[in-house]
């Protein structure tokens, strides 16, 4: 029997915060579970996670609280502004809460994992454990941006809906249902394609504006990062990611760096993009062993390091990923970041027009060519699936290939299987005849019918400078290509919505006219330019 009650409290500025409490029947005092979150405390992140009543019921007192201005607490909403503040009033309040021990752990993806890492900055005492799952760890290079192109279509539809939840609360009948429609049918078509009129008319106070506002090293993305408010934080966490969640560099950057501290630290990532955590994912049936299985995992953290139990996960090696291809489950003493085998390009000069044009090995060119490439923003390369496409996921994606403003570069068929782990990195010679441009490069999986599958994706916004080497860094991936199959680099310069087109003059995505875009000529040198392939365990 699981009895639920609402409680509130008064923060610091005297702000009413309410939370659902889920109670077990125990006579003895329990650790307690903590989430908070933006969408409306009856949701309780369910899209992912069991039901609050489920985890009460393995032995917690589970607290889900509506963060200050949603839902039914009081106070004004402004994006991750107050969560240091309040996530520490809120552990506080925790400390005394009847039937409890106080001691608590925090669990939540997305908003709902920012939350735990702004609370653990406060270095409550009786915070003890978290599970970020999805987060970034630099708001501006994590999640508002990619190699500092900016992350429009996320962005955007995320900034829709939570204006629509603002006008839901206010009452205000007009702006919820313009906003409602057009979070169905999202428009890139205004004069200022990332900064539409009707977002300023409808939602003038959306965190979006701030984020198309602010250049990287403005104070305003320092002071909402946790890799800087959490410096002093060393907490035992639970990382959780998925191989096409736009956020996985941020979950890798904060796993990286708590693992330096003192505290037991644990990576799962598995197939999935951002919602749902399931078996399928894209156009791929993963299998049964890629079903969720967090909520148990999260519990067995719990229970080792809010209730002391020897379950022997401290134990285990602490990082494990899901392996594309032989869909399996791989455990590791850690994650790769900067070993690889480079993977040279070169071409007879027409690969954007002819597919085996292109050649991709791990020998350099020993003639190099040039690779020419047009953008036309009148038709700019769609994105597809990956990380940063909707819906996520791996695809099929050969007709994309077959455009010719996509440069493919296809290696040989595989004389044996090659285990990829870790995160690719491109190193590109590109010219430009506008000041800006942008590339989108693809790693994929050609079959032996012909079908193409993206397995890892990077972007990137550059400006033009002479002698130009191009270097960034791809999704981290884990992935094993068999033997007969073909590996593929793919690079565009464009992967719209997800990304805004890149206009050439070097104009800001705020400031950027639909009328200034301008076709743009891109040449790519073949002698030096490579994919850096990390090369995993190969059993």
């Amino acid at each position: 029997m699981i009895r639920l009650e609402t409680l509130s409290l008064l923060t610091r500025d005297g702000v009413k915060l309410d939370a659902d409490i889920y109670r077990p029947d125990s006579d003895e005092k329990l650790p307690i579970l903590l989430m908070r979150q933006p969408y409306g405390r009856k949701i309780a992140s369910t899209v992912v996670y069991a039901h609050p009543r489920w985890y009460a019921s393995q032995g917690y007192i589970v607290v889900i609280q509506d963060v200050r201005g949603r839902g039914t607490s009081e106070g004004n909403f402004r994006l991750f502004a107050h969560e240091v503040e309040d996530g520490e009033d809120t552990l506080a309040w925790l400390a005394n809460l009847p039937g409890s021990t106080g001691e608590v752990g925090m669990y939540g993806f997305s908003y709902q994992g920012m939350t735990q890492l702004y609370a653990s900055a406060s270095l409550a005492p009786n915070l003890k454990a978290l599970c970020p799952a999805m987060i970034a760890w630099d708001l501006y290079r994590d999640w508002a941006t990619e190699n500092r192109a900016f992350c429009l279509q996320m962005n955007l539809g995320w900034a829709v809906q939570l204006a629509a939840a603002s006008a839901q609360r206010r009452g205000d009948v007009f702006a919820f249902q313009e906003l409602y429609q057009r979070s169905r049918q999202l428009s890139f078509t205004d004069a200022r394609p990332a900064n539409p009129e009707w977002f300023h008319r409808l939602a003038s106070d959306s965190f979006y504006h701030d984020w198309l506002r602010y250049p990287a090293d403005h104070d305003y993305w320092r002071n909402l990062s946790p890799e800087f408010l959490c410096e002093s934080v060393d907490l035992p966490m639970l990382h959780i990611g998925g191989w096409f969640d736009p956020h996985l560099r941020g979950n890798l950057a904060c796993f990286q760096a708590m693992s330096q501290r003192t505290s037991p630290q644990r990576l799962v990532i598995g197939p999935w993009g951002h919602l749902p955590w399931g078996r399928k994912s894209g156009g791929i049936d993963y299998g049964p062993q890629a079903v969720s299985k967090i909520d148990e995992l999260q519990i067995a953290w719990f229970n080792a390091i809010l209730k002391g139990q020897d379950n022997g996960l401290l134990a285990e090696p602490p990082v494990q990923v899901f392996e594309l291809g032989r869909h399996r489950w791989l455990t590791r003493a850690d994650f790769p970041t900067s070993t690889g085998e480079n993977w040279y390009l070169n071409s007879t000069g027409l690969a954007s027009i002819q597919e085996t044009a292109g050649q991709f090995g791990p020998e350099p060119p020993l003639q190099p060519n040039v690779d020419t490439l047009v953008h036309d923003p009148w038709r700019p390369v769609p994105s597809v699936a990956g990380h940063a496409g909707f819906p996520s996921g791996q695809a099929e994606r050969s007709a994309l290939d077959a455009r010719a403003d996509v440069l493919t570069y296809t290696s040989a068929p595989l004389s044996e299987p090659l285990a990829l782990l870790g995160i690719p990195e491109v190193c590109l010679e590109v010219t430009s005849d506008t000041p800006s441009f942008d590339l989108s490069v693809v790693l994929a999986e050609v079959r032996p019918d012909g079908s193409v599958y993206n397995l890892s994706q990077g972007y990137g916004r550059f400006e033009r400078i002479p002698q130009q080497r191009v270097h960034f860094s791809l999704q981290a991936l884990a992935a094993c290509i068999p033997s007969g199959h073909c590996l593929r680099l793919s690079i565009g310069g464009a992967s719209f919505p997800a990304y805004d087109v890149n206009p050439g003059t070097g104009k800001s995505s705020a400031e950027a006219e639909l009328i200034d875009q301008q076709v743009m000529t891109l040449t790519l040198a073949l002698g030096n330019s490579y994919c850096r392939l990390p090369i995993g365990p190969g059993d």
